[in-house]
Parts: C-alpha cells; sequence; structure tokens
C-alpha cells in the first residue's frame, strides 16, 4: 500500500540520529517524539489550528500520515489499528468542529477500553477563552471521556507529554489520551532531546500483579464447584492472554463463553467454548450461565447486554471477577472473590496452580448436550439472499483468517454468530458505545496496521453511508479493504424491535433512497458488485477476493429477517425468543 512507502527506523536509530540536541518547533518535536514512540501511521485531517503541524510534515520522508475524508473516519481507522495490533492509534484534527467531530470515536474508545492519543490543535494561547474563531475547550468536552488529558502551554513540555500520553492509553485499563496544542505552542521553538528516561508518574499506578491469596481463592472455588464456567471479555485479549487462557481452560475443564469483544480470545471451535453470551448470545451459553454455581469473570465488565436483567443474573452462582480497573469489581454484580490486576499475570498466576475442575463432569457433558440441540441457525431460503448464509460464504472463503470489522446493528451479530473466530484482534466492532459509521474506517486502520492480512468490512446499508466518503483513500492508497454491505434497505435492528416489542408500528426505518452502492463504489474508483442470490453472491465475493485492491459487494438480503435468539430488555438471559424454533 503506497500509504505505509515510509521506511520505518527502530527507536535507538532515531535517537542516535536526534541525539545532538537542536533548536526546533514544537510541530517538529511533536512529529519526531511519534515516531520514537514506534507511530508507523497517523490518520488526520488538517485545519488552521494545525496547519505548523502539517508543514512539519511536508518533506518528512520517515513520518506516514493518511488524510482521511472526515475526522469520524480518521478516529475510527485508528482505532480499527489500535484493536488489530495492539498498538496505540493516534489521529489529529484541528480546532473547534475538528476536535468536535472526533467526539464519538473517543467515546467509543472509551467504553472498549482502546488505547489512543487523540491530537487537536487550539488557538492561540492568548485567544483561548475568548470564544475565537473556531475555539472549543476539547479538553472539557472530553473529560468524561478520556482516560486523561493535556493541554500543552510551554513548547519545552511536547517530548514527555507525548511520551507520557502513549504510556498512559496502553497501560493499565487501557484507553484515548487527549492532547491539546495552542498553534503558537507548535509554531514556537525549544530545545529537544529525545525522552530516554522510565516514566514514573506520581499518582497513575495500575495494579498488574494480582495478590496470590485472591488467585488461591479462586483455585479453591474451582476445585469445590460442580457447574463452573468462564465469562471471557476483550481484557484477556487486550493483555495479551490468549495463550495463557488457553493453558487455565485445558487445566481446569472449564467451560468458556467469550463476549462480543472477547471473540478470538479463544478459538470459537474448541468443545469447551460456548459462544458469546447476552442479548444475542447462544442459548447454551445463557443457560449455562443461569445454573452456574460459580462464575468466573476474566476482563469483562458485567455489560447490560451479557447480564440482561441484573436481579436474576447467574443466581445460582458465587462471582468472581478478575479486571484491571478495580472500579469495574462489583460495580454491577455483587462480587464474591475479586481480583485486581492484569488478565495475563493473573492467569500466569493462576496456572501455576491450578487443577482440573474434577466435580464438573456431568455439567461438561450436560453442556455437549446443550450445544449440540441448540446451535444457531436460521432457514435457508433457495429464492431470497440470507444475511446469515452471506456471513458463513465469508467465512468460508476466507478460511476464517481474516480480520472482520462490522458496524452496529443485526450485521454485526450475524457477523458474530456465523463468523467463528480463533484468533485475538481479528473482530474488531463497537461494542459499549454501538456506532454506527466504525465498521468501515476501522477495516481501513485494521489494514494499515496488518498489511498481509485480508480485511473484510461487514456492513449495513445505514452505517456505510456515515462514512462512505473514505472510500476514496482506499482507492487512492490502494488499500485492499473487501467491503461486504447486508443491504436490506432498512435500519435492520431498529425494525426488529418495533416489530417484535412495539407491535408493528415501524417508524422512521426505511431507508429504501440509499444509493446504488455499486455505482457509488466506481464513483470513488473502487470495483462494485451487486448479488441478489446465491449463485451471483458467490461469484462476486471471490472476484473482489481476488482483486489486489479494493472491493465493494453489495448483498440484497431479506428485509424481513430477524437475529435470533434475542432477549428483550426487562428479561433474564434465560427468556429467549428462539425465532422460528418459538413457532
Amino acid at each position: 500500500m503506497s500509504a505505509q512507502s515510509a521506511t520505518l527506523k527502530s527507536k535507538e536509530e532515531l535517537i542516535e540520529k536526534w541525539s545532538k540536541p537542536e533548536v526546533i518547533t514544537g510541530s517538529e518535536m511533536l512529529l519526531r517524539s511519534l515516531l520514537l514512540e514506534g507511530v508507523d501511521c497517523v490518520f488526520g485531517y488538517p485545519g488552521g489550528a494545525v496547519l505548523y503541524i502539517y508543514d512539519a510534515m511536508y518533506g518528512f520522508s520517515d513520518f506516514n500520515h493518511l488524510l482521511t475524508r472526515h475526522e469520524q473516519g480518521a478516529i475510527h481507522a485508528a482505532d480499527g489499528y489500535a484493536r488489530s495490533t495492539g498498538k496505540v492509534g493516534v489521529c489529529i484534527a484541528t480546532s473547534g468542529p475538528g476536535a468536535t467531530n472526533l467526539v464519538t470515536g473517543i467515546a467509543t474508545a472509551y467504553m472498549d477500553s482502546v488505547p489512543l492519543v487523540v491530537i487537536t490543535g487550539n488557538v492561540i494561547s492568548s485567544l483561548i477563552g475568548t470564544d475565537a474563531f473556531q475555539e472549543a475547550d476539547i479538553v472539557g468536552i472530553t473529560m468524561p471521556i478520556t482516560k486523561h488529558s493535556y493541554m500543552v502551554r510551554d513548547v519545552s513540555d511536547l517530548p514527555r507529554v507525548i511520551h507520557e500520553a502513549f504510556h498512559i492509553a496502553n497501560t493499565g485499563r487501557k484507553g484515548p489520551v487527549l492532547i491539546d496544542i495552542p498553534k503558537d505552542v507548535s509554531a514556537a521553538k525549544a530545545l529537544f532531546e529525545p525522552v530516554k528516561e522510565e516514566l514514573q508518574l506520581r499518582g497513575y499506578n495500575p495494579t498488574v500483579q494480582p495478590n496470590r491469596n485472591q488467585v488461591d481463592k479462586m483455585i479453591r472455588a474451582i476445585e469445590q464447584a460442580e457447574r463452573p464456567i468462564l465469562l471471557v471479555g476483550g481484557g484477556a485479549i487486550y493483555s495479551g492472554a490468549h495463550e495463557e487462557l488457553h493453558e487455565f481452560v485445558t487445566k481446569t475443564g472449564i467451560p468458556i463463553t467469550t463476549t462480543l469483544l472477547g471473540l478470538g480470545a479463544f478459538p470459537t471451535g474448541h468443545e469447551l467454548h460456548m459462544g458469546f453470551p447476552g442479548m444475542h448470545g447462544t442459548w447454551t451459553a445463557n443457560t449455562a450461565i443461569q445454573n452456574a454455581d460459580l462464575l468466573i469473570n476474566i476482563g469483562a465488565r458485567f455489560d447490560d447486554r451479557v447480564t440482561g436483567k441484573l436481579k436474576g443474573f447467574a443466581p445460582k452462582a458465587k462471582i468472581v471477577h478478575v479486571d484491571i480497573d478495580p472500579a469495574e469489581i462489583g460495580k454491577n454484580v455483587p462480587t464474591d472473590i475479586p481480583i485486581v490486576g492484569d488478565v495475563k499475570a493473573v492467569l500466569q498466576v493462576a496456572n501455576s496452580m491450578a487443577k482440573r475442575a474434577d466435580k464438573a463432569d456431568a455439567w461438561r457433558a450436560q453442556i455437549q448436550e446443550w450445544k449440540a440441540s441448540k446451535p444457531f441457525s436460521f432457514k435457508d431460503s433457495e429464492t431470497e439472499l440470507k444475511p446469515q448464509w452471506v456471513v458463513s460464504m465469508i467465512h468460508e472463503t476466507t478460511k476464517g483468517d481474516a480480520i472482520v470489522t462490522t458496524d452496529v446493528g443485526q450485521h454485526q451479530m450475524w457477523a458474530a454468530q456465523y463468523y467463528p473466530f480463533n484468533k485475538p484482534r481479528s473482530f474488531v466492532t463497537s461494542g459499549g458505545l454501538g456506532t454506527m459509521g466504525f465498521g468501515f474506517p476501522s477495516a481501513i486502520g485494521a489494514q494499515m496496521g496488518n498489511p498481509d492480512r485480508t480485511v473484510v468490512s461487514i456492513n449495513g446499508d445505514g452505517g456505510m453511508q456515515m462514512c462512505a466518503q473514505e472510500l476514496a483513500i482506499c482507492a487512492i492508497n490502494n488499500i485492499p479493504v473487501k467491503v461486504a454491505i447486508l443491504n436490506n434497505q432498512v435500519l435492520g435492528m431498529v425494525r426488529q424491535w418495533q416489530e417484535l416489542i412495539h407491535e408493528n408500528r415501524y417508524s422512521h426505518i426505511d431507508l429504501a433512497g440509499s444509493p446504488d452502492f455499486v455505482k457509488l463504489a466506481e464513483a470513488y474508483g473502487v470495483k462494485g458488485f451487486r448479488a441478489t442470490n446465491k449463485e451471483e453472491a458467490r461469484r462476486a465475493w471471490e472476484e473482489a477476493l481476488n482483486h489486489p485492491g479494493p472491493a465493494v459487494v453489495e448483498f440484497v438480503v431479506r428485509k424481513e429477517e430477524n437475529v435470533y435468539p434475542m432477549v428483550t430488555q426487562g428479561s433474564t438471559i434465560d427468556q429467549m425468543l428462539m425465532g422460528d424454533d418459538d413457532e
């Protein structure tokens, strides 16, 4: 991909290159500091307050910047890059509207604990607080949705601030950090020296190593349990603990369910994996949670889409909660054994003392029976294209080895249900905030971070239109993302709720006026295909996969199709609507 043409140098090479102290601008300090943090791609959009920063990029061959077509596209791309690589994603925007266009993306990353460094320009220092042209208090606006924020007032502070921001974003419970830089600070000059020392931030010391006594309590609880389960979330992926998790499950023999953000932390095809739980999760996972006598939550936050009605969640279970954020433990579900620490570190300690849950043999057999009797299923059709079939076909043709990104809605749930994930960082989706418009630009970021992997963006026709303009950068930079649009000409999940909860009172969900997505793709210089039946679908998708550049395939699917199982709000998770099975 041409956007990745810059040859990256190691931190040691860069330190040697810039070892001689020299007076440079704040903008040059920013770019050098980003390279020292190992940043290989920045996503952004210029404007008046960041002109000096963009001027410093001119002719700077070591620095790689991707110009998106909207600031929201930039931050979602940075997010997809971070989720799929484990590195910190970086984006840049100007002051005022440029900065406020990032807010949804910041909130998306904050809810899902994604490490980002978000750089915004601001008006010159003397104008701050005067309602100057394109001024917005972005630090104040984003305070509830950032892990930490900086307003840089002294150009000499920039190298330190950048170094601290990356450390804070990617340690403890990960999350976005904002750096706001007034225009005069980016233009000012000062002596630059690379930051080399280890960080010791007063008041910031996340607990990584767990209390061994608490881990021992968990191990003893496993020995006594007859119906134990593991509920594993995104924290297992973010901490890089998939190997330790596999070892723990192998040693204990405990059945496991992974949340939406935890998909890929443990092989979906493993006999002890029950699928994902919650509102649209498997019958087996939900039933197991409701009948378990021990539930061990590892790196998940007991989200309401997982728990359903809190009062009736896991009513028979002793609760163990492992999380690096102590604020999450006991927040939603009362916890019997709290374990604060990094998931990888906790599992390393647990694996040193773990034994098989011998009393759970009957329970394991019961779960195998449930899995066999109640898998995900749908009524296929020879005359209509079903979205579940399309996702299954995408899985088959990519051999389950793609990075899949989604928007939010029905297609998101079908992707989770019918594309089994066996590798971490292979499923990129907006979980907590549920952000429409996220799926396609996040795929661009994932492709930039993983140039040798197939990246598939599964979208609905609604969400695709929110960031469709980013097709331009795929065409210009030959970013080979494969876009699958499940077009049912309706806001599908809203329609489903209006059908099932609001007695078929369909209100403002018709997307029949959407564009011809094939023509839209071609207008941007991207290959476009359309499929209305299985034969066309297989042929179009095969062409898209074999095409060396970006491609869009519009799958025209059944409008009335619903996602099942479904747990309605106010119900416990064992009160599932099963669709065809209910009839």
